[in-house]
């Protein structure tokens, strides 16, 4: 089901973003090489829709940074299970289910292709997931996913909060596909990337965090908190990516997107 685009993102995250490139220091990216599929073309035209292959709106207002809100598409994965991160403790295993992750949302969007309209004469595609990673015990991580639906969510969020983030620092991965997709649906060529960024939370936040809770922004938000938001307040230290933290880091989908052509 194609989802309808909404407004152009807000005027503060645009002024944001803005100012990532200035403020950030990239920790580290993986990169992976450009995966050739079938019936490769020689040339992309600039033109093609894009599609992102997300329910987030968060997602959607960060594409719009980089892409015209008139050449995007929302075609969110159908299936919403996912394989979880039960018995992975290390940063290649947590970057590896990552992977599988963006590739499960892939394969699902591919299969809804090709679609009658704007995309009948191909697209390209863009699938990310996003995972806060915190040290449970020396040399070994933890990924946190959203808090619990049920009336559990605000104690679960607040033991996070006191038992990885203050006054200590936590790592968000997220992984991205980009491609491009002929008219009859095939995959020409894609890119895989990761990139990690560390976050640093105030130690004093004991007065912040029950109101912080009632705000209700935790939930549905990856490690219980949105960057972007009220959760702001409990940061004093970003090193890298600060959209990799809202959930797209646009550095890495931009280097993707130019390397398929699909921007200049």
């Amino acid at each position: 089901m194609i989802i309808p685009l909404e407004t152009s993102p807000p005027k503060l995250l645009r002024m944001r973003l803005l100012r990532e490139a200035d403020t950030c220091l990239i920790l580290r990216r993986f990169k992976y090489p450009l995966h050739r599929c079938q019936h490769e073309s020689s040339e992309t035209p600039m033109n093609l829709p894009v599609v992102i292959g997300s329910r987030s709106p968060r997602r959607l207002e960060l594409l719009q940074t980089i892409i015209a809100p008139e050449r995007l598409v929302v075609l969110p994965p159908e299936n919403a299970d996912e394989p979880g991160f039960d018995g992975l403790n290390t940063l290649p295993q947590l970057e590896l289910r990552c992977l599988d992750i963006v590739d499960l949302k892939w394969q699902d969007v591919l299969e809804q292709l090709p679609l009658p309209g704007s995309l009948r004469h191909g697209c390209a595609v863009v699938c990310a997931d996003t995972t806060v990673i915190v040290e449970d015990e020396p040399d070994s991580l933890l990924a946190l996913g959203q808090p619990s639906v049920g009336d559990d969510w605000k104690s679960e969020v607040k033991g996070w909060f006191h038992d990885y983030f203050a006054g200590r620092t936590h790592s968000v991965l997220s992984a991205v596909r980009a491609g491009v997709i002929n008219a009859s649906g095939e995959c020409q060529q894609s890119i895989n990337q990761t990139c990690l960024t560390r976050v640093t939370m105030r130690a004093d936040m004991d007065d912040w965090l029950d109101w912080y809770i009632s705000t209700g922004e935790p939930i549905g938000k990856a490690g219980g908190y949105a960057i972007q938001g009220a959760g702001s307040v409990l940061v004093t230290k970003v090193e890298g990516s600060y959209s990799n933290v809202v959930g797209l880091p646009l550095e890495n989908t931009l280097e993707m997107l130019h390397k398929l052509n699909v921007t200049e």
